[in-house]
């Protein structure tokens, strides 16, 4: 983007250069409405635009007629408001991102009009929305400047009570507009991209968009909404981009698109949160509540939630990139049963196939001679089998002729292939396209073979980012570049509950409606304290855009500086252990040895945290369910639980494991960080130690065999009292119940198996 001093040519990516460019294009602004009326169960108005002369200098071209075109108001129940607007192009009512819930029913909308005001009240007689047609109060004594362009002026309501405002004079003057309240370009007569603005506070705080490696607090950043492969966790680029925010205001909003959009969180004007989509479609969803979860939860009532895992998937998942035979799995498996490591999940990487990366959906016939007998073994011995893949064809894969002559890869207008880093889909010869339902069945098939061998997951990896220059059967690349995780997890999700019984995958890749389909983890994280900050960070606002469950690779993916061969120092091993106890789902990976033993002097350390994971299963597992029917995640933000605590919209490295654990991991060397505990009163799970909250705790110290982790006094936390190998160990009629009060006097006292 090259900046310019005009914020919001900026914003829309727009040249004001308009006479110079090979195309003509146009931007128009919204006037005052000329008409409403009632549409179905719902209301319509027509709006008139105007188009604004190509310069610098933002004023009307009056030689250029208005056009007219009409915004779409529905009250989906009594919290949610959808607002459309189609230029030139039908809304589509239905996508594959929403899956609303029965119980959300599109209720009646009535029209109460005066000279200056039109309200829109719905039949139980709540208000839902205002459109000002009165002229803003002028006491006129100067011409040094032109008088304000006609705007239009909205407000709605859509629980009733919170008021989102359309940002209808966001401006220094007329000529130098920060935002507008509504507008759309188009290029050579045809419409191309929307825009709206809402008004910010501001003390306004926004939190969500997906997997933002950001600060909590959202406001005064510009997110573009594209996935992409993020290449770690620390910068802008991310694999999970959400189109849905939260606001302190107690409003959530989410924008029906897949194409390519930007967010504004109050950056280009500190005034307006600004959203951009190409595409010539505006389709809102605002969401009235009285909490964050709340709002969650009417999120997911639009796109889904999640199932429940199996209880095995909540167990210690063992990983590296990569193991390459089957002697190698079980030296590796049958080690870890030895040495009294408790394990569920042995994953295979890149190196199952005949040539590490080049998926073709197959064990290798000389290193995994008998893959049924082995996965069999595996099983019978505790372990359930994970395996990579990629959506992406090689020119190299036996299965390539195939696809590419029944078209279930996108058609290359243009050989592409690279044979580079292997870590990019440029890198091979197709996408599979999921638009086209025999390619769903033909790739289906594929994992179906693998399944019913007894294979327990599917790791979709990648999926974020598609071959752009394909034709794909029902959508433009640009269109289904985003959406494209949402179709390739739904079709491996389906096919391994239909095999299986099980509902599961391993994600990378996000958008609206992934959430349905979990686990998703964090991507690749360095192995720093860094990358360990940076996961936790994307995994907040993961959970507070929908997500209940969310892990992360420890002790990080690859190495620094040494991708490949870094050494992994202990300490981060241990507190990154510390942290994945306390995460939904905890899975060891990276680019090289992950396995506990081959850190000897920290072994007994690890043993201990993996057998305290084991014994939280119950909690843990509870926790899991109510994020299939609430608004919370299972590893929450602090804001969920005290939106009125301004100090808790600013957090980003502490956190609510499910109702009743405060966990603020370790991130550094020395052993020491702040905490901030929230209003209430804590005692600290390791010492038994009894605190007061809404204060901080200053250079709050732990050892390597502590951690800094509170529970709610008077919580009663589900235990399970002994030491198993793996999940298919428990018997869960043994669980046992701890109250959190002053007899309690630290949970290794009561864990003497440990």
């Amino acid at each position: 983007m090259k900046q310019t001093n005009h914020q919001f040519f900026d914003f829309l990516d727009f040249n004001t250069n308009l006479p110079l460019d090979a195309e003509v294009s146009r931007l128009w602004k919204a006037c005052k409405p000329i008409d409403i009326f009632e549409n179905g169960l719902g209301v319509a108005l027509t709006v008139p635009f105007q188009c604004q002369l190509p310069s610098n200098d933002i004023a009307p071209d009056m030689a250029i007629p208005r056009k007219n075109y009409c915004i779409s108001l529905r009250a989906l129940g009594e919290k949610i408001m959808r607002i459309s607007i189609g230029f030139d192009t039908e809304i589509a009512e239905t996508s594959a991102m929403l899956e609303i819930a029965d119980d959300i029913q599109e209720i009646k909308l009535n029209i109460h009009k005066s000279s200056e005001k039109w309200k829109v009240i719905d039949v139980n007689g709540t208000l839902r929305a205002v459109f000002d047609l009165s002229n803003p109060e002028i006491d006129h004594w100067s011409d040094l400047l032109p008088a304000p362009q006609e705007s239009m002026q909205a407000i709605f309501y859509p629980d009733g009570k919170k008021a989102v405002t359309v940002s209808a004079y966001d401006q220094f003057f007329p000529a130098r507009m920060d935002a507008m309240c509504l507008s759309f370009i188009e290029k050579n007569d045809v419409p191309t991209k929307a825009s709206i603005s809402f008004h910010a506070k501001p003390d306004e705080k926004f939190v969500g968009t997906g997997e933002r490696f950001s600060k909590m607090d959202l406001s005064g950043h510009t997110f573009q909404l594209k996935n992409q492969d993020g290449q770690g966790v620390n910068n802008k680029r991310t694999y999970k981009n959400i189109p849905f925010y939260l606001s302190s205001e107690m409003y959530g909003l989410f924008l029906h698109t897949s194409t390519y959009s930007k967010f504004s969180m109050a950056d280009f004007s500190t005034r307006s949160v600004q959203l951009l989509v190409e595409e010539p479609v505006l389709d809102i969803f605002l969401i009235g509540e009285d909490s964050p979860e709340k709002i969650i939860h009417q999120y997911k009532n639009l796109t889904g939630f999640p199932s429940v895992p199996p209880l095995w998937s909540y167990g210690i998942w063992m990983s590296r990139m990569t193991y390459f035979s089957e002697d190698e799995v079980n030296e590796i498996c049958d080690r870890l049963r030895v040495e009294d490591f408790p394990c569920d999940v042995i994953h295979l990487d890149t190196g199952w196939f005949k040539t590490d990366w080049l998926c073709e959906w197959k064990f290798n016939s000389e290193r995994f001679p008998y893959p049924t007998r082995f996965v069999s073994n595996l099983k019978k011995n505790g372990y359930r089998v994970s395996l990579w893949q990629m959506p992406y064809i090689s020119e190299h894969a036996e299965q390539y002729e195939e696809a590419k002559t029944n078209n279930y890869i996108g058609a290359l207008n243009e050989q592409t292939v690279q044979g580079g880093s292997n870590f990019s889909n440029l890198d091979y010869a197709g996408t599979i396209d999921f638009t086209y339902p025999k390619a769903v069945n033909w790739y289906k098939n594929l994992l179906r073979e693998l399944l019913d061998m007894g294979v327990a997951c599917i790791k979709t990896d990648f999926g974020e980012e598609i071959h752009l220059d394909a034709n794909y059967h029902t959508m433009t690349s640009e269109s289904l570049n985003n959406l494209y995780a949402l179709l390739y997890q739904k079709a491996v999700f389906e096919v391994t509950k239909e095999v299986t019984g099980d509902g599961l995958i391993w994600a990378r890749a996000g958008w609206a409606g992934c959430q349905r389909y979990p686990i998703h983890w964090g991507g690749d994280a360095a192995a720093s304290w860094d990358g360990m900050a940076g996961s936790l960070k994307g995994g907040l606002h993961l959970g507070l855009s929908g997500f209940g469950f969310w892990s992360h690779d420890v002790p990080g993916f690859h190495g620094v500086p040494d991708f490949m061969n870094s050494v992994i120092p202990d300490n981060l091993y241990v507190r990154w252990t510390q942290f994945g106890v306390f995460t939904s789902h905890i899975r060891y990976h990276g680019t090289s040895k992950r396995e506990p033993y081959y850190y000897p002097n920290i072994a007994s350390t690890i043993r201990k945290w993996w057998k305290l994971r084991y014994a939280l299963l119950p909690y843990i597992i509870a926790q899991g369910e109510k994020t299939t029917y609430t608004g919370f995640p299972v590893l929450r933000a602090l804001l969920m639980h005290h939106p009125e605590d301004n100090m808790c919209w600013h957090l980003d490295n502490q956190y609510y494991f499910g109702d009743d654990f405060l966990v603020a991991p370790m991130m550094n060397s020395e052993n020491k960080r702040d905490v901030y505990l929230p209003k209430g009163n804590w005692i600290h799970f390791f010492t038994g130690e009894a605190f007061e909250g809404e204060k901080w705790l200053r250079n709050f110290g732990a050892t390597m065999e502590d951690m800094p982790v509170w529970v709610k006094e008077g919580a009663e936390i589900p235990l399970y009292p002994e030491a198993v190998n793996c999940t298919d160990d428990m018997d869960f009629k043994k669980t046992s119940i701890i109250k959190i009060d002053a007899s309690f006097k630290g949970i290794w006292k009561l864990l003497h198996f440990i």
